[in-house]
């Protein structure tokens, strides 16, 4: 028979349990009402799927996090939405990162998982064109989106390859018209990613293997780095937690996107039901084939940079762009929110 001391022992130590269960349920309560608000690079594509399974899987919601991801309108135009405080995170260029951060650090972004390590930035134009280098550019007419990071970029471009660019003619605009504008000839180039210009071609019934030529920066000593998961500084001091858990649940989502393309595609559709889903699943493994692939994922993993290369790639954008002095890669890049090395892929094929 118990002793009144020992139910009174027994008593404290089921109200010291219910207490803990009470203070563990607060916490995780408060961790779900965690909101993030992003803003994408792009509009509802094939490549989109990779960070839309992840709400589709349930990993945001195992995280405690209410995400809510909108359309975007170029990985140049993520970069102040989230520096201004509309959007807590993005999907942006790293480029346009680095350019704000080198004239305004406290204001600028940071990124924390890096999604395209090699450069898609291009120049495309007509295949019957004369232009062929960046030497042949002189004198012509360029166009693209006000956003746009190849536009973006194009000055490091021109000092980079030493292309006399003083008298070409760079006009702005609107995405949907871009390709049609090049066709028709009423430019005779075209900013863009190579695979937005290469698919959005084919749903205009244009063969971009035949029809168009890429002048790629990367062929031109440009080896940058270009949209990664970018984070407003403000909210990853006062949110660490959920920074942490976006970045496990967007590493988990492409994971599963590349184990299954085709769900990846679908989980596309359901947000846009007009997209060509034979052409979404194409440009989907070209991102993977032509953006993600560096060699050097072998070394530091999917998400994360190698530092000595990010260094470069700074130290090219300061160079060319005149900037007002050059950004430490830790106010680029922090990579403290990323899982451990072993959760990381070492290749995307």
């Amino acid at each position: 028979m118990l002793t009144h001391q020992m139910k009174n022992r027994a008593r404290a130590t089921l109200l010291a349990a219910a207490a803990s269960l009470a203070t563990l349920a607060g916490a995780a309560t408060a961790h779900a009402d965690t909101d993030i608000n992003l803003v994408l690079n792009w509009k509802y594509q094939g490549p989109q799927g990779l960070l839309f399974l992840a709400e589709d899987n349930g990993y945001f919601e195992e995280e405690g996090l209410n995400v809510n991801m909108d359309q975007g309108n170029g990985s140049g135009a993520a970069v102040p939405l989230v520096a201004n405080g509309a959007y807590d995170m993005g999907f942006g260029d790293i480029n346009a990162l680095i350019e704000l951060a080198a004239r305004n650090s406290e204001e600028a972004p940071v990124g924390v998982f890096m999604i395209y390590n090699q450069p898609p930035f291009t120049i495309a134009v007509r295949a019957d064109s004369p232009i062929e280098s960046p030497a042949d550019l002189a004198g012509k007419s360029l166009g693209g989106p006000a956003n746009d990071g190849a536009l973006k970029l194009f000055p490091a471009f021109c000092a980079r390859s030493e292309a006399d660019c003083s008298d070409i003619d760079v006009s702005n605009m609107q995405p949907n018209l871009r390709e049609q504008m090049l066709m028709q000839g009423q430019v005779d180039g075209v900013f863009g990613y190579v695979n937005t210009i290469r698919f959005s071609s084919k749903l205009l019934g244009i063969n971009p293997d035949e029809e168009i030529r890429f002048i790629r920066y990367g062929d031109y000593g440009m080896d940058l780095y270009s949209n990664a998961i970018i984070v407003s500084k403000e909210f990853a001091a006062e949110n660490p937690e959920a920074v942490e858990g976006f970045v496990r649940a967007i590493n988990k989502s492409i994971k599963d996107a590349i184990a299954d393309p085709e769900a990846a595609i679908e989980s596309v559709r359901q947000r846009e039901g007009l997209i060509n889903v034979e052409v979404e699943r194409e440009r989907f493994d070209a991102t993977l084939t032509d953006e993600m692939s560096h060699p050097e994922l072998a070394e530091v993993g999917l998400g994360n940079i190698d530092e000595a290369r990010m260094a470069q790639a700074i130290e090219i954008l300061v160079e060319a762009n005149d900037l007002p002095r050059t950004p430490a890669v830790s106010e680029v890049f922090d990579a403290s929110f990323l899982p451990e090395r072993s959760e990381l892929l070492n290749s995307v094929q």
